[in-house]
């Protein structure tokens, strides 16, 4: 019973105290698993073992049976000779096999008793086992979108999220500005600029003999 006394204790308190004290809990469960499976072999053994003493005590009670049947006829084979002092002696042995065999008996009852203990707890065992090699694969999965959330997360704790929102707006504006500027550079807002660009020297002189003419007239 040690070794699933050894098993209880790990599936209790040791497997939370070791996933407490590691950085890497995928990794200590795999431990733990490969711990757990050392001793389910070991159990494993333990069982073999006791089917052998039972199958060894179920085979010394046949032969006691078969001794009591031996005693037997040699009892009685003594007295059809008349033989009282060898008759007395083979029913002698006879009633201490027959003694033997009840206390064999009771030995294989409670040897199987025990083996049927074994067996329903290393199914058990078994059947944990087996449930938590199905769970790790979830566990993996989970602690992987652990790990990078909070890889995430401290990426946007160093950054800053309202400096990156603010770099942003700023970023914003000052191209708003520059769209602005270009449109600022196609638009001329006043029509002389460019009136000595499209009126002939001609054109300029007429107009001022004209404005000259009305000097003088007045």
């Amino acid at each position: 019973m040690g070794i699933f006394k050894r098993i209880k204790t790990i599936t209790t308190s040791g497997i939370n105290g070791l996933l407490d004290k590691t950085e890497d809990p995928i990794a200590m469960l795999n431990e733990y698993l490969r711990e757990m499976e050392q001793e389910l072999n070991k159990a494993q053994s333990a069982i073999s073992k006791q089917l052998f003493a039972e199958n060894k005590q179920s085979a010394l009670i046949a032969q006691t049976k078969e001794n009591i049947g031996q005693r037997t006829r040699q009892a009685t084979s003594a007295l059809q000779k008349g033989d009282e002092a060898a008759a007395k002696l083979a029913v002698g042995e006879k009633i201490y096999l027959e003694q033997q065999l009840s206390l064999y008996n009771q030995q294989l009852d409670a040897i199987k008793e025990q083996t049927v203990v074994l067996k329903d707890k290393f199914s058990e065992l078994q059947t944990t086992l087996n449930e938590l090699g199905q769970k790790k694969t979830v566990l993996a999965s989970r602690a992987n979108v652990a790990k990078n959330a909070k890889q995430i997360q401290t990426i946007t704790v160093s950054f800053g999220g309202d400096n990156i929102l603010k770099g942003v707006t700023r970023m914003e504006e000052k191209i708003l500005f520059l769209e602005a500027e270009v449109q600022a550079c196609g638009y001329t807002p006043n029509p002389l600029n460019s009136a000595d660009k499209t009126v002939s020297e001609e054109a300029i002189a007429v107009e001022l003999n004209k404005l000259m003419g009305e000097k003088e007239a007045i």
